[in-house]
């Protein structure tokens, strides 16, 4: 039997550490290295992505009439903005807001130059507006266009949200006048036992829109509708048509048109014989002082269709005291709490789809930030719960009837309009 042969422990240590030697210049594989963290990429987006670079503000705008009769609308709107960036601390994602304000006149002409200059600006990130329907009908194609998205507070024509002819880049978070025009009807025909009608129209969107929704709930009621007739925002002589409708004896007229036109049909109606015990009606249109300046005493013991506000949110009395402390009045106008929702409405959006990159730039993607913006839903806002359908309503629509009480505006709202219904 042949004896064993050890080999040294030192032989073959030495002998393991050439064949791994070998091995690992022959290409067998070694540690498995730790792998570098991928580079930061920018959010993309079909329609375009906002960059903010550190320092650099979020704009917003606000496309609002704050000029010329009807300015109280859409002033009372933009202090609704600017109470919702006070709010948020006047800023968001550590970048302060830069609001910008546009004048859109209160019609098409003044919505298209708003417009223009709007979608000019490749850092605006969205827009609270418009006041009047007519603005957002021509404003809304250009903007969409733009790749950038907008919130009304006071468009309410039906037209805007209609499946037909809704645009992608619009939403709104003021009713739906298919549910003013019905509440309005109800009342001239259940509350004020009015049998036989008659209404008028400025041509606008707005007016033209609502007009007919009354008409049409009215009849559904049972009543008659004897007269529909138009009137120009800019007419000063109303005498021939309130005559023409004189005629045909209604006990109501329902004209949800604005402050310069308003105005004169209300004082002209007191001339003209055969209106004398006439019903008047109007709409949010003339919820203002400044409209019953321009109507005076003429516009006592006439109705307004209106947004209820004393069926908002428990904010908002909290809001109204803002309001007063901030701009030295009580709110002028009826939108104010509607733009309140629309900004803040927009701020969440934006916190959704923002993306931060590494050195403190800010991505928003525009098509995601529309989407966000169509998915709220339950959103509690001044005027009540938003949820957004896929035509752009978001309203948790509230709608009263008031009456005016009183000529003096020195004491407006509370001494002037008094609601009257539900």
């Amino acid at each position: 039997m042949r004896a064993r042969r050890f080999i040294p422990v030192s032989l073959m240590l030495a002998f393991i550490l050439v064949v791994g030697l070998a091995c690992q210049q022959a290409g067998a594989p070694g540690p498995t290295p730790t792998p570098a963290a991928p580079a930061f990429q920018p959010p993309k987006d079909e329609i375009g992505v906002v960059e903010i670079k550190p320092g650099e503000p979020i704009v917003l705008a606000g496309a609002l009439v704050i000029a010329g009769p009807d300015a109280s609308l859409g002033t009372d709107s933009m202090r609704g903005i600017e109470i919702a960036i006070d709010d948020l601390g006047g800023e968001l994602l550590g970048h302060k807001i830069e609001l910008i304000k546009e004048d859109t006149g209160c019609n098409p002409e003044g919505g298209q130059a708003a417009a223009t200059k709007l979608a000019a600006n490749a850092k605006l990130v969205a827009i609270v507006g418009t006041s009047c329907s007519s603005e957002a009908r021509v404003m809304a194609p250009v903007i969409n266009d733009a790749g950038m998205v907008m919130v009304s507070p006071s468009n309410t024509a039906p037209d805007l949200t209609d499946p037909a002819k809704h645009v992608e880049a619009y939403l709104r978070t003021a009713h739906n006048d298919k549910v003013q025009g019905k509440v309005a009807a109800e009342f001239a025909f259940n509350v004020l036992k009015v049998k036989k009608a008659a209404t008028i129209h400025d041509g606008s969107l707005y007016a033209e829109q609502l007009a007919n929704v009354f008409a049409e709930e009215f009849k559904k009621l049972g009543g008659e509708v004897v007269a529909q007739e138009a009137v120009g925002p800019d007419d000063t002589d109303m005498r021939p048509v309130l005559t023409r409708i004189a005629t045909q004896q209604p006990e109501l007229i329902y004209y949800p048109i604005f402050t310069k036109a308003g105005g004169f049909v209300t004082r002209q109606s007191k001339e003209i014989r055969g209106l004398e015990n006439t019903k008047l009606m109007g709409a949010d249109g003339l919820f203002s002082p400044d409209f019953v300046e321009a109507a005076g005493e003429a516009a006592v013991g006439m109705y307004l269709s209106s947004p209820d506000v004393t069926a908002f949110a428990g904010g908002y009395q909290d809001f109204v005291a803002k309001y007063e402390k901030k701009y030295g009045e009580k709110p002028i106008s009826i939108f104010h709490a509607h733009a309140y929702d629309a900004t803040m409405m927009i701020a969440e959006a934006i916190k959704k789809v923002a993306v931060q990159g590494p050195d403190g730039t800010l991505y928003i993607p525009r098509k995601a930030l529309r989407r966000a913006l169509y998915e709220t839903k339950d959103f509690q806002g001044l005027t009540g719960k938003l949820t957004c359908d896929p035509n752009g309503d978001c309203a948790d629509p509230k709608i009263a009837v008031y009456q005016i009480v009183s000529a003096d505006t020195s004491g407006w709202p509370d001494q002037v309009v008094k609601k009257v219904y539900p």
